[in-house]
């Protein structure tokens, strides 16, 4: 059986996923070294490989960390202070397959499922979901530390939502931080059930955050599911 092919959303979400981890030539160059050493390699062993300082080679890890292409864990060879992170690269064919696998089905089905139920309760269910998942993605960015600044956690969130097909960035409006999304994944599935499936992604954006910076209550102001152009999400 053949694949559908993909639509315009979905190749777009795609290339933004792969050029959000792999555009810059270093990013690339720091991946496929620590994708050829088996043990993982420190933000420290990356910059004497590479004659970066240790605090660039560290934010291009976690950049290839946040688009879920390298796993992050202590360094528990350390004896003395506190253990660095060590990167360690991720099963190449579950991550840069092209094009992305679909959810469409499974995403129509569980929301099929939570329409079941009354439309707050179905919400509610969704979003914890969300967070749940959010937060599992957040402890493999950082597993060690809450993020500095909430700039720097909502960067690593959108990196993650880009990953996932979101084609996401933040922005600055009025002295407020946005999470502005592209595309939306979930194609069909979020435009018969926009409720369930965005309380699903605000709840991915609350569960990241809480991880990476500290309890938010993000608020989702615009969707592409009811008829605007960006999924836009004010934290």
């Amino acid at each position: 059986m053949n694949p559908a092919p993909l639509t315009s959303d979905e190749f777009s979400a795609a290339v933004s996923a792969v050029t959000n981890a792999f555009g810059d030539p270093t990013r690339r160059e720091i991946y496929l070294a620590v994708r050829d050493r088996q043990e993982g390699m420190t933000a420290s062993q990356v910059a004497d490989l590479t004659g970066l300082h240790a605090n660039v080679a560290r934010h291009h890890l976690d950049k290839l960390a946040s688009g879920g292409y390298l796993t992050v864990e202590l360094d528990r060879h350390e004896t003395a202070g506190r253990p660095s992170k060590l990167y360690r690269s991720r099963e190449v064919d579950s991550v840069l397959s092209f094009p992305p696998r679909r959810d469409d089905l499974l995403a129509m089905l569980l929301a099929r499922s939570l329409d079941l139920l009354a439309p707050d309760d179905a919400a509610c269910m969704a979003e914890d979901v969300g967070y749940e998942y959010g937060r599992s993605l957040a402890s493999e960015m950082a597993p060690t530390e809450h993020h500095r600044s909430v700039q720097t956690a909502l960067a690593s969130v959108a990196d993650a939502l880009t990953a996932h097909g979101f084609a996401a960035h933040t922005e600055i409006r009025g002295g407020d931080s946005l999470i502005v999304a592209e595309q939306c994944p979930f194609g069909a599935a979020a435009q018969k059930y926009p409720h369930v499936v965005c309380a699903v992604d605000r709840g991915m954006i609350r569960g990241m955050l809480a991880t990476l910076y500290g309890e938010t209550e993000p608020c989702l102001e615009e969707t592409r599911p009811m008829g605007d152009s960006h999924c836009v999400t004010r934290v």
